[in-house]
């Protein structure tokens, strides 16, 4: 019965949150369901002190990348800067071209190492506009988005800063440039089967007759009258390159040279620099960008405040949504008949650690919605295991690394996954408009470069 339990959970999170109902409702329901089938279990404990504690834990942990990067995503929008940049890349690239710069943008700022959260509300505003102007179906924007920030540049390219490529280091001994050239074979993959699909799709839906199509507006959308004081490009960009390059010099240069031993103590969480500089250093770059940005168009600004006030309001849903997710997974993964499918995974293929991590870790991301609770999951059960075998069959640990990475990427974008809520709210669709073409990008095309690189890693190449 637990095992229908999870079952059945996740099957209805995954067709109710399809159908359009919000997972704020779905999550904790469908996560005590399970509890429910699993029988023995409390479930006012498990809703108060699993649920809601994994979820608040997210919230602490994360609001404030969601807040600064929905004013910047707002701030950028009102200002007039968002369509300046919609409309020079229009003007570089052919508006033909619209969703491969759409991709590109995306895959910049998160190859940049800026989160694939705060991407998503900088760019929907850019990309909103872009897609208008090319009279590009908008329907297909949350997959070109998804495509660019959470695919091919965080599991996949080497060097990559996302937390993917980070998670394996210590159980392979790797570094985040494992396996360079199956990493980029299997990023180019990514990138170009994505921008075909997607690019199929708009001329197909050009043919049809099919334009950008009618809209409501959403709280991440622009406000701009048509005849605006538009600023040029280069004060349009400008918060933009900020965000990246301040990112990078407080990850990089100034947190690791602090001084920050308090951090250990109680009241500071006993926790390390290294495990919140990289928060801090987003909270930093962008409260900085979003400065930079007001300042240089302080004059184009209807009203400020509500552009402010606007962007807060728009990071509650998105946190939400996504921290219900969160909970949901925490909830599946404590249950008892999760160790089955876990062990079951990890066990499918004995004596080729490549695929059966490779396995365990998509199957386990599925199921938890989270592409690094999935991989987490795996390695803390198994991760030295798979090392040892690994290595007693001489298999190079940058392999390892690099198929866990790719991995955790698949499966995890699934309906009920926090980062495509997250984006259908920002964008203002539903999984029945959008989500079809975030699969193919998202899941399917991913999967095919993971099951490329394990075929040729296999052959030794």
């Amino acid at each position: 019965m637990g095992l229908l339990g999870i079952v059945l959970s996740l099957g209805l999170l995954m067709y109710l949150a399809y159908r359009g109902i919000n997972v704020l409702i779905l999550a904790p329901l469908l996560s005590l369901l399970a509890v429910l089938l699993s029988g023995g279990l409390p479930l006012l404990a498990t809703y108060t002190q699993v649920f809601m504690q994994s979820l608040g834990g997210y919230v602490i942990t994360y609001f404030p990348l969601f807040l600064l990067g929905a004013i910047f995503g707002k701030v950028m929008a009102d200002s007039g800067a968002a369509r300046t940049i919609a409309e020079t890349i229009v003007d570089w690239v052919g508006g033909n071209r619209a969703i491969l710069a759409v991709v590109l943008a995306c895959g910049v700022l998160t190859f940049g190492g800026v989160s694939l959260f705060v991407v998503a509300f900088a760019i929907y505003p850019i990309a909103n506009a872009l897609f208008r102007r090319a009279d590009v179906p908008k329907r297909l924007l949350p997959a070109a988005i998804a495509l660019g920030s959470f695919t091919f540049t965080m599991t996949a390219f080497p060097g990559t800063p996302a937390i993917q490529n980070a998670i394996p280091i210590p159980f392979f001994g790797t570094n985040v440039f494992a396996a360079p050239l199956l990493g980029t074979l299997a990023g180019v993959i990514m990138l170009a089967g994505g921008v075909l699909w997607l690019n199929r799709r708009a001329a197909a839906a050009a043919r049809a007759s099919e334009g950008y199509g009618t809209h409501e507006t959403t709280a991440a959308d622009s406000s701009l009258p048509e005849d605006a004081n538009l600023p040029g490009f280069a004060v349009a960009i400008a918060p933009v390159v900020t965000v990246i390059a301040l990112n990078a010099i407080f990850t990089y240069l100034v947190f690791p040279q602090m001084e920050a031993g308090y951090l250990a103590e109680p009241e500071y969480g006993a926790t390390s620099l290294d495990k919140v500089a990289g928060i801090w250093a987003i909270i930093v770059s962008l409260t900085l960008s979003i400065a930079l940005a007001i300042g240089l168009n302080w004059s184009r600004f209807a009203s400020l405040k509500d552009s402010v006030n606007n962007g807060t309001m728009g990071s509650l849903l998105p946190i939400f949504n996504t921290a219900s997710e969160v909970g949901y997974g925490a909830v599946i993964a404590s249950l008892p008949a999760f160790a089955l499918i876990r062990d079951a995974v990890l066990g499918l293929f004995p004596d080729n650690p490549v695929a059966s991590l490779a396995v365990a870790v998509n199957v386990l991301a599925g199921i938890t919605g989270s592409a690094s609770g999935g991989m987490s999951i795996a390695l803390a059960a198994l991760g030295e295991q798979f090392a040892a075998m690994g290595a007693e069959q001489g298999v190079s640990m940058g392999l390892m690394h690099r198929v866990t990475a790719l991995a955790s990427g698949g499966f995890d974008a699934l309906p009920h996954n926090g980062a495509v809520v997250t984006l259908l709210a920002i964008t203002g669709l539903t999984h029945k408009k959008s989500y079809g073409d975030i699969f193919v990008v998202a899941v399917a095309i991913p999967v095919v470069a993971l099951i490329t690189v394990i075929l040729l890693g296999s052959l030794g190449l």
